[in-house]
């Protein structure tokens, strides 16, 4: 791991409830003095794992944005906002209060490739506008489902009878808002969020994380804090290929490898065609490439 302020590297920042992601971003950009971006949206209400790319690792954010996501929530039953969420006005009642027997039976339904529609207080883009600008204009757009995966899907208290706590560990674009509307729709009633956590990103984790006070508070000293974990973070699932120094060379002037013509295309033999794959030269990440045939072709560059 490098701890030059000038390369970047991933911060896991624990964020707290009435922010938003870009409010963060924002925040570490003026504390850092760094370019910066987030992986993975987390509405104001929620809390929890922000993982913050600073300088060249917000190149590598779209590997991090598609990990798998792992949430704990609550669902106040029998009351729906046009939000989803408890910031948002009263839309419906219902006396119906589901028990446990009821909710257990209800889950397996979501776990798999299910068809979502996206809340309508969303950050979607509908027609060049955001969804949620044309909600708070008075015309919410009728977002069209799509396929997301719920991989597990927990039951795990009942504090009440108008409440229920849940966990879950889902795929990219998976709303939490949605789930648990359509979970009370159900089981013939309401809901709407009441607590969001997400307790890890990829595998990033709580472990990992520090506080949005901490880490201004620490500004340009973060990278000596040890704090900053490597580009190489966002990486961890996707292969790599090892280049020699020549090869090294190359890439970063933006030049395609030919591995056959060094008679060393083996390299790429168990790797699709397409891929996007890690190059390194002892250790070192020197960028992102796509497989093409027996090619390297450079798609991002760090820039050290």
């Amino acid at each position: 791991m490098t701890t030059d302020r000038g390369v970047g590297g991933w911060l896991v920042i624990d964020k707290p409830a009435d922010l938003t992601s870009n409010q963060v971003v924002t925040r570490l950009k003026h504390a850092t003095g760094m370019k910066a971006g987030h992986a993975g949206t987390l509405d104001p209400l929620a809390t929890g794992i922000l993982p913050v790319a600073l300088g060249e690792a917000t190149k590598t954010v779209a590997f991090i944005a598609k990990a798998t996501k792992r949430y704990e929530f609550r669902v106040r039953w029998g009351i729906a906002t046009d939000t989803e969420d408890s910031e948002g006005a009263v839309t419906g009642e219902c006396p119906t209060r589901p028990d446990d027997s009821a909710i257990q039976a209800a889950l397996p339904r979501f776990i798999g490739m299910i068809a979502q529609r996206p809340p309508a207080y969303s950050a979607i883009k509908v027609a060049g506008r955001r969804a949620y600008a044309l909600a708070r204009a008075g015309k919410p757009p009728e977002l069209t489902a799509r396929q997301v995966t719920i991989f597990t899907l927990e039951l795990i208290a009942l504090p009440d009878r108008d409440h229920a706590d849940f966990a879950a560990i889902v795929s990219e674009g998976t709303y939490i808002r949605a789930l648990a509307r359509d979970i009370a729709e159900a089981l013939g009633t309401l809901g709407h969020i009441t607590m969001l956590r997400r307790l890890s990103v990829g595998r990033f984790t709580e472990a990992q994380a520090i506080s949005l006070d901490l880490a201004i508070t620490l500004g340009h000293s973060l990278f000596a804090s040890g704090h900053v974990l490597p580009i190489e973070a966002a990486l961890d699932d996707i292969p790599a290929v090892a280049l020699t120094a020549d090869e090294a060379a190359r890439l970063r002037h933006g030049q395609r490898i030919d591995l056959k013509a060094s008679g060393e295309g083996v390299r790429l033999d168990r790797l699709d065609d397409g891929a996007i794959v890690g190059a390194r030269h002892d250790q070192l990440l020197i960028g992102l490439v796509r497989i093409e045939g027996n090619r390297l072709r450079p798609v991002r560059l760090i820039n050290y």
